[in-house]
């Protein structure tokens, strides 16, 4: 059993993990063990609240197929344990992700202060940079 938040949880039946080879160097272990886990979570058959499911699939994650599955590969740690807890705990985080809601974004406008402000600022730079110029020639 997953626990996501204090309502809601996942049974393990849905979650569904296997034990693959791990890639890159780790010398003789990882050519016989499986140690890596590969993690498979359906979002559409899932027992998952609507207001998750929405907004997982409405995320655009590498980690989610196009078929609406949320797959995840651990390989961190030699030990297959570690490797599934991790598998797990990054699940976790990415359907906490989708539950909290962000604030609404008010537009504001620069105040007259702070406008003159910027305009004194770039008349400034403009004044320093034309000073670095070559001077001309006012004889030819």
């Amino acid at each position: 059993m997953l626990r996501i938040s204090h309502h809601v949880s996942l049974p393990d039946y849905e979650i569904e993990i296997s034990a693959v080879r791990a890639q890159g160097a780790g010398g003789q272990n990882v050519n016989k063990l499986a140690t890596a886990i590969h993690l498979r979570f359906d979002i559409t058959a899932s027992s998952l609240p609507d207001f998750y499911k929405q907004r997982l699939l409405k995320l655009s994650d590498k980690r989610i197929s196009k078929e609406g599955v949320i797959i995840i590969k651990a390989q961190q740690y030699r030990s297959q344990e570690k490797n599934r807890d991790e598998a797990l705990v990054r699940l976790r985080d990415l359907i906490r992700s989708v539950a909290v809601m962000r604030k609404k974004r008010i537009a504001t406008k620069p105040t007259k202060g702070a406008q003159r402000k910027r305009l004194e600022h770039k008349t400034q730079r403009g004044q320093i940079k034309s000073l670095r110029r070559k001077p001309t020639s006012g004889g030819e």
